[in-house]
């Protein structure tokens, strides 16, 4: 069985959207996500790294001559979000008057207090804690 990579490491989600300055802004109010890099090109495309509590996530324009697609794009996204919060009823309430549109309003299953909403972007995030 090979070993894990020496060393200290993360992984972090890159968000690909049609429209990347208003994912950023989009985030922000949703998620209170605080972009910490940004380039952007002088056509306008993103690529940003947002921070989230002690998480982080980029966000960038697609690019399908590169094999970068939105969920737009695709007719759907192939992974899902998961957003680990204190208060998953107010951070599902933030998102939703940000913009995002619900999919399984808040409730208790699982085992975890979760919702589920997908943001104007095409991708889908569960919003919940784990119950005590």
């Amino acid at each position: 069985m090979a070993s894990a990579i020496p060393g200290p490491g993360s992984i972090a989600p890159l968000l690909f959207v049609r429209g990347g300055a208003r994912a950023v802004t989009f985030y922000q109010a949703a998620f209170g996500a605080v972009e910490a890099y940004r380039v952007e090109d002088p056509s306008g495309a993103v690529v940003a790294r947002m921070e989230l509590n002690r998480a982080e996530f980029w966000v960038s324009d697609e690019s399908t001559a590169h094999g970068n697609f939105s969920p737009e794009t695709l007719n759907g996204g192939t992974v899902r979000m998961i957003l680990t919060v204190p208060d998953p009823d107010a951070a599902f309430a933030r998102a939703i008057a940000a913009g995002a549109r619900e999919i399984c309003a808040v409730c208790e299953q699982y085992g975890w207090r979760l919702g589920q909403v997908v943001d104007p972007f095409g991708h889908r995030w569960e919003i919940g804690r784990p119950l005590a």
